[in-house]
């Protein structure tokens, strides 16, 4: 039998994006423009459409503004969690991450762990954002890191039936992300803030960035990445940490 995994393709899945949050707004049933878990009610309703019209306006995958490195907020905040008490994330913070690595699994062609230097080998993209917290404040900062999509080829792609990339850290955090942002060229994993190293207290070694949500979905200190078809087996089934207790599971700005 054929093996049907195939390396992500940025090209054919937004060739038909525009097309298909079209469908959506118009009332036409599709996976791939809602929730993992739509809520009842109004606010399922008012999920399922905020989604479907941000991906309308975005179908091009156009890219969040980048700033002047004049621009970066002198000390980026370094906003909730900040050290891990996670035992083994203690233990590789003392050796500074020289023995940490990222698994990368589920449906890609030929799971792998990554060390910090194996992400640093592979191409690397640099932007200058702003990061927008859901608590009231922004700042702006320079990030460098390995785009997903890179990452993912690396594992030998991803399945046909491929939907969502979870990310587990070390802080007890869980998210997943559907393929329209995974395929984003800004959706990074980045390992330098500003020119150097992330601190720990911004998410050391590696955290997320998904520069199209709020601030809670740019996860830190990430330990392992797996790629599943549905979210039904991760934790309670709803996509993430927060959505699990009726948080939005859509963060798009």
């Amino acid at each position: 039998m054929k093996n049907k995994t195939r390396t992500l393709s940025r090209r054919k899945f937004i060739a038909g994006a525009g097309a298909m949050s079209g469908m959506l707004l118009t009332g036409c049933d599709t996976e791939l423009y809602t929730p993992p878990k739509i809520r009842s009610g109004l606010m399922g309703v008012s999920d399922v459409l905020t989604m479907a019209s941000q991906r309308l306006l975005m179908s091009g995958q156009g890219l969040v503004k980048e700033f002047e490195t004049g621009d970066i907020t002198k000390d980026f905040p370094a906003w909730g969690r900040t050290n891990p008490e996670d035992e083994s994330y203690q233990k590789l913070a003392s050796n500074e991450f020289t023995d940490w690595s990222l698994s990368v699994g589920g449906l890609v062609n030929r799971p792998a762990s990554f060390s910090l230097q194996d992400l640093k080998r592979l191409p690397s993209r640099t932007q200058t954002t702003m990061h927008i917290c859901e608590q009231g404040w922004s700042a702006i900062a320079q990030w460098t890191g390995v785009p997903l999509t890179t990452l993912l080829e690396a594992a030998g792609g991803v399945s046909q039936e491929a939907r969502y990339v979870v990310i587990d850290t070390y802080d007890g955090w869980y998210d997943a992300y559907d393929m329209f942002d995974v395929v984003h060229p800004q959706t990074i994993l980045a390992y330098g803030l500003n020119g150097k190293d992330i601190p720990r207290g911004n998410g050391a070694p590696v955290r997320l960035r998904v520069e199209r949500h709020c601030g809670y979905r740019h996860l830190k200190f990430v330990k392992s990445i797996q790629v599943v078809a549905s979210v039904e087996n991760i934790g309670r089934g709803k996509g993430g940490l927060l959505s699990d207790y009726n948080w939005h599971w859509y963060a798009g700005a």
